[in-house]
């Protein structure tokens, strides 16, 4: 195998031209034909046995090409990454150029390479001072929303209210035909959840169980599906049970009963310690997150538009787990959203280059000052895993992969670099004053920063 690298005219984009020994082709080839052989029916073969020679004659010496070019694809890209010495920030755009027996198999790949950082001022950035204050009325929310978690679920008898659960079949159907996607049977809906599309919850409230009735919806204009879009549509709804929240009352029995506490004071000093250290928290997270904003502003990249299709795909399987967890998946959720895959990624867009901006930014913070993951480092991130594991440290440092050691030091790498900046901050209270004042402020800040 061979390698050619050449740069593109679009900035931090190459092309990869990879040549194949014809020899490489030829197995894959008879691999294609392994894989398959047993799916092919040829009258005067048994299946499964008919020769490779006689497949081609039949449907031409092209049919495994295509099976033979991912197989090649898939063994001789990694290798080209890694003769490349590029560093790689996309998902290759890959286009076959040459495949034909007795000759070099011959394919392209274009991919962004990771854009150089101009640093802006990041050595004593100024953020706003946060109050972490914890008033009495925070901890009684608090103490409320707990009360709420551990409120029982029970089946009424009543109508459904806003805040229900309904459990519920629903048959759909537009223009008297159903469609895809559009039943289900003992559905549990919360009402007020705003799960479905347009006022289809609120046509549930009044409601009780064992009622039969239609709700009448309408599709989104840029629903996802195009057949449904902006067309009116029928729900057959049949309610099988109503389910209520029972919410218990805060006292020192359910204190004793549901806590290590006795007392409802001492559970409510508990809860307002949590709560302090929690806003110190997001005090900490808000900080940096204003921080590395402004390093960014101040800072010089050009990212790869597929760069950023990488990202987004990334954030779009991240959610797509987390959806898979409660049960529903990225299909269903832009179906009952009326969300468009295109206008997904197009949402998630900026969030993919705050992500990659912030990436690339720690990266050069950490090269300019010589941070780095020291074996003390991750020796200590290992056992802190292997308690939460639940894990001899011994046991876990042995199954670690050198790809997930790499991946390890490098968030310990921009975990320190994310300290440096903070360690560094400058923090200034937020003042009510004039918008002149105000200005005026902002503009010393900038100049400051």
């Amino acid at each position: 195998m061979s390698v050619k690298v050449e740069q593109l005219d679009t900035k931090n984009m190459s092309k990869m031209t990879v040549t194949v020994d014809s020899a490489e082709l030829d197995k894959a080839i008879k691999k294609a034909y392994d894989r398959t052989k047993n799916r092919i029916s040829i009258r005067g073969f048994r299946k499964g046995h008919v020769p490779m020679k006689v497949v081609e004659q039949i449907y031409g010496d092209d049919v495994f090409y295509e099976d033979a070019a991912n197989i090649l694809i898939g063994q001789e890209y990694p290798k080209a990454y890694e003769e490349s010495g590029l560093d790689i920030v996309s998902s290759p755009k890959i286009d076959v150029e040459q495949i034909e027996k007795g000759k070099d198999f011959i394919f392209t790949a274009e991919v962004a390479t990771k854009p150089p950082v101009t640093l802006g001022k990041y050595d004593g950035v100024t953020v706003t001072k946060i109050d972490t204050t914890v008033t009495d009325e925070d901890v009684d929310k608090q103490v409320e929303a707990e009360l709420q978690r551990n409120a029982r679920t029970i089946t009424k008898d009543g109508a459904i209210e806003n805040g229900d659960t309904a459990v519920i079949d629903f048959d759909g159907s537009v223009d008297g035909e159903h469609f895809e996607g559009g039943k289900s049977e003992n559905y549990s809906l919360e009402i007020g959840s705003h799960t479905f599309i347009d006022n289809f919850e609120d046509q549930l409230v009044g409601h009780k169980a064992g009622d039969e009735f239609d709700v009448n919806v309408t599709f989104p204009e840029d629903y996802q599906e195009k057949s449904l879009a902006g067309k009116p549509a029928v729900f057959a709804i049949k309610v099988n049970e109503v389910k209520t929240k029972e919410i218990p009352q805060l006292d020192d029995e359910y204190v004793s009963d549901t806590t290590s506490f006795d007392t409802v004071d001492e559970y409510k000093a508990d809860v307002k310690e949590k709560l302090e250290k929690t806003k110190e928290n997001e005090a900490k997270r808000t900080k940096e997150d204003e921080a590395l904003t402004k390093i960014i502003e101040k800072s010089e990249m050009d990212i790869p538009d597929a760069m950023v299709d990488t990202q987004v795909n990334n954030i779009i399987n991240d959610y797509s787990r987390n959806l898979a967890q409660s049960g529903l998946s990225f299909q269903q959720y832009l179906q009952f959203t009326g969300m468009t895959i295109d206008k997904f990624r197009e949402q998630t867009r900026p969030e993919a280059v705050k992500r990659i901006k912030t990436s690339l930014c720690l990266e050069a913070i950490a090269e300019k000052e010589g941070l780095a993951a020291t074996d003390e480092d991750v020796d200590k991130r290992i056992e802190d895993m292997a308690k939460q594991y639940n894990m001899k440290t011994e046991d876990l440092k042995s199954n670690v992969t050198d790809d997930e050691l790499d991946t390890l030091k490098e968030q310990i790498k921009i975990e320190k670099a994310v300290d440096f900046v903070m360690d560094h901050v400058k923090e200034r209270a937020k003042r009510k004053t004039s918008k002149k004042a105000s200005d005026e402020d902002s503009q010393k800040e900038e100049s400051e920063d």
